[in-house]
């Protein structure tokens, strides 16, 4: 069994969550947040849910816009 990441159970802090949202916004994958921050790719994934961050990529065409 793998072993839980450096925060696990503990409360995310106010800088915790701007961190998140800094790195949502430069288009960082979510594991690599989850590595950041000491959390797990779901608890990444929850807390951006709860605080309406996005992290879909945003400099990526839709499959069916793309320029030959």
């Amino acid at each position: 069994m793998a072993k839980p990441p450096a925060n696990h159970g503990k409360q995310w802090t106010p800088a915790e969550v701007k961190q998140l949202k800094q790195l949502a916004q430069e288009n960082t994958p979510t594991r690599v947040i989850g590595l950041k921050l000491g959390r797990t790719e779901d608890a990444v994934r929850a807390k951006a849910g709860e605080n309406n961050i996005s992290l879909k990529p945003t400099n990526q065409s839709p499959y069916n816009r793309r320029k030959p």
